[in-house]
């Protein structure tokens, strides 16, 4: 792989996008930064998001990795995959190959995408999600939507 990945924020991540689709409706993150000491995502929003919501989105995201739920990896063909998720954010080059596998990542029945970053085994070993900060970018031209950005940090299990 090229890029280095947190196994821990990286799961952590998946939780926390599914978590925004679920509670906003809104797509995935567009944009990512994760490192293991603090985290970004970017998401289309609407508009700034509200202290409470922020608060119920940590908590709702902890009651989520609390479940101990076990988190797998699979290549399916690329046919079989379009059928479960969405593939638009496949790279470009990748377009026209028909015997394409794509690497799935499942957490638990509470996320699946297509990803080739690195994850824990089980949501228990993320330890505690914590939102650190939030802010918003209004729509600039023509955008439907503004930016969202959602800081975030992981303690740990000992």
């Amino acid at each position: 792989m090229s890029k280095e990945y947190d196994p821990f924020m990286h799961t952590a991540e998946h939780v926390l996008n599914q978590t925004m689709v679920r509670m906003f409706g809104c797509g995935r993150s567009f944009s990512s930064h994760l490192n293991a000491d603090k985290s970004k995502c970017d998401y289309h929003f609407p508009r700034p998001l509200e202290d409470a919501e922020a608060s119920e989105l940590e908590r709702r995201i902890n009651e989520v990795l609390a479940q101990h739920m076990p988190v797998r990896t699979e290549m399916l063909p690329r046919e079989e995959a379009g059928k479960l998720v969405d593939l638009g954010r496949l790279p470009a080059h990748l377009e026209g190959e028909e015997e394409l596998m794509v690497r799935i990542v499942t957490v638990g029945d509470y996320d699946i995408c297509p990803c080739i970053g690195e994850h824990v085994e089980n949501t228990s070993e993320v330890g505690a999600f914590r939102l650190v900060s939030h802010d918003f970018t209004p729509p600039q031209g023509d955008e439907e939507a503004g930016r969202l950005r959602i800081r975030f940090k992981l303690k740990k299990n000992a």
